[in-house]
């Protein structure tokens, strides 16, 4: 087992959950309207989402790796060309964060779990990011693929959930802060563009 690939998908994984995007925008948005503990319910759902696409990743892409190395390569191209794809949508995007009010009415913790679950389940964006992110980072010749995958996507929620639900509890802070300092948004947006070229070439060449 290689600790460092763990590490590396670990910090990734931290680095890319910390960027903007619309579930962590979401869940700020949320907490500040509605509640810290409303906010903490969209995480749960979005994380529980995150397990119904590692199990397709796992399922799915371990009988692929199984048939030919040809495959694997192909998705390590894919992978790549997605993540250069995504930095290219990072550059042509605005550098300002947009704090939309989009206030949910029904305030219950269940009922916006279940909005969170929905939004990841149903976002086909969320299984192609998986199917680009995960491959890469396959630590171990003796474990499953099935099991790294799995490993992969517990970390991945773990360290995803610790991230959203930060932002959740200080979201009155991290918006007022991002209110008042207007460059903010284009420190991340550069940091992001970084990661997820980095991420391209590393799945390139792991």
């Amino acid at each position: 087992m290689d600790y460092n690939i763990v590490l590396a998908f670990s910090l990734a994984t931290a680095v890319l959950a910390i960027s903007p995007g619309p579930d962590n925008i979401f869940v700020l948005v949320q907490s500040m309207v509605n509640g810290k503990k409303n906010g903490l319910a969209i995480v749960a759902g979005l994380m529980t989402g995150c397990l119904v696409h590692t199990t397709l990743l796992a399922f799915g892409v371990s009988a692929l790796l199984k048939q030919s190395p040809t495959i694997y390569n192909g998705i390590k191209v894919f992978g790549a060309t997605y993540l250069l794809y995504l930095a290219f949508r990072v550059f042509k995007s605005s550098s300002s964060l947009v704090l939309e009010n989009t206030s949910i009415r029904e305030n219950k913790f269940f009922k916006l779990y279940r909005q969170g679950f929905i939004m990841n389940v149903l976002n086909p964006k969320v299984t192609i990011f998986f199917l680009a992110f995960f491959p890469g980072f396959l630590f171990s010749d003796n474990l499953s693929n099935v099991i790294q995958f799995y490993v992969l996507g517990a970390l991945f929620i773990i360290v995803s959930s610790m991230v959203f639900g930060t932002i959740a509890i200080l979201s009155g802070r991290i918006g007022t802060y991002l209110k008042s300092n207007s460059k903010v948004g284009l420190y991340l947006k550069w940091l992001q563009l970084i990661v997820f070229i980095a991420l391209a070439v590393y799945v390139l060449i792991s």
